[in-house]
């Protein structure tokens, strides 16, 4: 009887031993020999590739319009005419220059931009402001793009750049109701312009310094010109006194009131305060922005950084007026029309 329950334990335990077992080859935990090196982190495998911008353009491209006018209808000369059969010189576009925006959907890969900009630059255009991010989207980017030109030219342009691979579409914003913004960060300096020189002088703390090369240089033109005026007596020169710690607090008290009303109207505000600067922040138009730096050269601008144009096509909000036309121009009541 003893040994028919130790045969039973020991088959029991061995059972137990084989289900375990089985479940252990069936855990989800993955195992990980110490003797194997980890991994470098890999970056994420992209979601698409350029070639899928191809597809998307082979089934949603319409017939482009035809290309605006080249230039403005008038009189050709005759000599004009005879250069033209002689030298085969196109005639001059009379189209005027004005400001254009491209917004450019792209494939986020290396090297878009050079290839974006090539085509730019191998046309003559010089690229006013660029800004390029990456949308919410992982794999596509936008550009923002600010060029004078032609009409024409640029439409030339726009289609070119349309036709790359990692191009997805060109947009040109000039016709269209949109809504701009630019970033500007402005360090100007609260001692006055007089002290902009010398500030830079003072490396990135912007201390006023003045060179002793320069100082000498004008001690001995004010010596020399005082021997021309009083004879051969010399006079030494007249060095300017320095601010004391007094005055000069209280020039930068005033020029730091004084900005901080200006930022105040313009809606921008000071985002850092330091001892002889501080940096103005400024989000608006681009005719606002430039009004702005206008204003604030007096102050004396020691360092400023402009983001460039960002653009967003306004949504057009529908009123009662246009439902109730759209609804008389969709059903006519017959019995209202005129005879016949």
């Amino acid at each position: 009887m003893c040994i028919s329950m130790s045969l039973a334990s020991v088959l029991r335990a061995r059972t137990l031993a084989r289900g375990s077992a089985t479940a252990r080859l069936f855990s989800s935990t993955s195992y990980v020999r110490k003797d194997e090196p980890p991994k470098p982190p890999q970056p994420p495998k992209p979601i698409d590739d350029s070639t899928s911008a191809l597809e998307y353009k082979r089934f949603q491209r319409a017939r482009p319009p035809p290309l605006p006018a080249a230039e403005v209808p008038r009189f050709r000369s005759a000599e004009e005419a005879v250069t033209n059969i002689l030298y085969n010189t196109p005639p001059p576009n009379l189209q005027p220059f004005k400001k254009h925006i491209l917004n450019c959907l792209v494939q986020n890969e290396p090297g878009v931009l050079s290839r974006v900009s090539g085509i730019l630059a191998g046309r003559g255009f010089n690229i006013d402001s660029l800004v390029v991010c990456r949308t919410e989207i992982r794999d596509l980017s936008r550009m923002c793009i600010v060029l004078s030109g032609q009409d024409s030219v640029i439409e030339q342009a726009r289609r070119q750049l349309e036709d790359l691979v990692p191009v997805w579409a060109v947009l040109d914003y000039t016709e269209t109701r949109v809504i701009s913004r630019e970033l500007l960060l402005a360090k100007v300096s609260i001692l006055g312009a007089e002290y902009v020189d010398e500030q830079f002088i003072g490396g990135p703390f912007h201390e006023p310094r003045r060179p002793d090369g320069a100082s000498k240089l004008e001690r001995e033109a004010a010596l020399a010109q005082n021997f021309e005026q009083r004879g051969a007596t010399p006079v030494e020169a007249v060095v300017e006194p320095t601010l004391t710690p007094s005055e000069a607090l209280r020039l930068k008290h005033q020029h730091l009131q004084s900005i901080s009303v200006l930022a105040k109207q313009f809606g921008a505000k000071v985002v850092d305060v330091s001892e002889h600067s501080v940096i103005v922040e400024l989000t608006a138009k681009t005719s606002r922005v430039e009004a702005f730096l206008g204003l604030l050269k007096p102050f004396g601008i020691l360092e400023a950084a402009r983001t460039g144009t960002m653009a967003m096509p306004r949504t057009p909000i529908r009123t009662d007026e246009e439902d109730q036309a759209e609804a008389l121009g969709g059903s006519v009541d017959a019995s209202l029309l005129p005879p016949g």
